[in-house]
């Protein structure tokens, strides 16, 4: 049975209950084009943050892309491509492709390029209250961090 066959079944049995409660306690409710670029990339953005996270202790290694060891943009090419989105190699080809976002407006699952001038050295994932997840240099493992620097930029994958 999928999604939108469940629906009717589910606002049966819910009788007045509104679909924000229906959500609450599992039962999603699927509309065909309803969701907009902005949730899609916020859910893709959690997911990576999730795996980003679960990946937490694996030690930095240059030029790995997991799934045990990991540099900086291995680890956010890794971490989007089990979200469902590929992503370049490097932090800086990883800049040209994202949707550039204001620090106002950033979010939880932005990416958050490092820079000094134009050159972009490094990126981690953004989650909340200015800490990112990042495989962070040699000796170090992946750890979630507060942002050291302002000389930072954000990116949306979408």
């Amino acid at each position: 049975m999928t999604a939108l066959n469940r629906v009717p079944s589910l606002l049966t049995r819910a009788g007045t209950a509104s679909a924000l409660t229906l959500a609450a306690v599992g039962g999603g409710i699927v509309v065909p084009g309803a969701a907009s670029d902005a949730a899609a990339a916020a859910t893709t953005g959690t997911r990576a943050l999730q795996v980003a996270a679960s990946k937490k202790g694996a030690p930095y290694q240059w030029g790995a892309t997991g799934p045990r060891r990991f540099d900086c943009s291995g680890l956010t090419l890794y971490s989007f491509k089990r979200a469902g989105k590929t992503l370049p190699r490097t932090a800086a080809a990883q800049y040209n492709q994202t949707r550039h976002v204001s620090a106002d407006n950033r979010r939880s699952g932005d990416l958050v390029f490092f820079h000094s001038g134009q050159y972009v050295y490094h990126v981690g994932i953004y989650a909340g209250k200015g800490r990112i997840w990042h495989s962070p240099k040699t000796g170090d493992v992946v750890r979630l961090q507060k942002i050291w620097t302002q000389s930072v930029w954000y990116g949306r994958v979408v």
